[in-house]
């Protein structure tokens, strides 16, 4: 069963989450289909722009806990978008958590609804929020990052805003797309490419000086036997025992 639905509209090609279910949870499969399906539309000379998008009320929960990726996969997804030749605009009409928010942050462009909530909640579970940080450290707010990283607070699309993880929200996401879907259509697709690189550059720069270390002390984290205790207190609804 796919996980991955693709629509195109004049040029822009949208690719959905669609593992509803799971909250559109970053499994090992929903990372390989998007990973696939990312490549065909770079391959593809009649798509002008990528929108990415979810199914349900969820634009993605994380890491699924029961069947996660490996880190270098994820390394691997977050890094493609950032370095597709296409524009990759992220539609967020549903809450967003841990590693969801790696995905916004790969994204040239984030619009999402006002009622979408955000947070980063790897500390609950015991673990960090590791390899996102690859794309999320050099586009976000440091100030905001250290709050909302160390409490997994939630926090609302105008902070999302404010901290440099949406470029706009609106209570209408389709509405706030249209004129900058029609931008990206108006544009000459070489020119697109090239300007992505320049805005992507010091990004990249960070996957290649970071990616080993970061995958490494995720891989240790989830390993760890706080971490364990944290999933389960999770999976059974609890706290976990660190709980004060």
């Amino acid at each position: 069963m796919t996980v991955i639905g693709r629509t195109r509209t004049r040029g822009i090609e949208t690719l959905s989450l669609d593992s509803p279910d799971t909250r559109n949870a970053l499994s090992a499969s929903l990372v390989s289909e998007l990973a696939d399906a990312l490549a065909e539309c770079g391959k593809d000379a009649d798509v002008r722009a990528v929108v990415l998008t979810h199914t349900g009320n969820t634009f993605c929960a994380g890491a699924d806990l029961r069947d996660p990726p490996p880190p270098d996969a994820l390394v691997a997804v977050l890094r493609q978008i950032v370095e597709l030749p296409k524009p990759v605009v992220a539609r967020v009409t549903g809450h967003v958590r841990a590693g969801g928010l790696g995905l916004l942050a790969a994204c040239d462009i984030a619009v999402g609804s006002t009622s979408a909530t955000f947070a980063f909640t790897e500390v609950r579970i015991g673990v960090a929020p590791a390899v996102i940080s690859l794309p999320l450290l050099p586009r976000t707010d440091p100030r905001a990052l250290a709050r909302y990283y160390l409490t997994g607070e939630r926090f609302d699309a105008t902070e999302a805003v404010r901290a440099g993880l949406l470029t706009a929200a609106a209570g209408d996401v389709d509405e706030a797309l249209a004129p900058i879907l029609d931008g990206l259509r108006r544009a000459a697709p070489e020119a697109l490419a090239e300007t992505k690189r320049l805005l992507t550059a010091r990004v990249l720069e960070t996957f290649d000086r970071d990616a080993a270390d970061l995958t490494a002390l995720s891989a240790r984290l989830f390993g760890s036997a706080q971490a364990r205790e944290g999933m389960t207190a999770f999976l059974e609804r609890r706290d976990p025992a660190w709980v004060v």
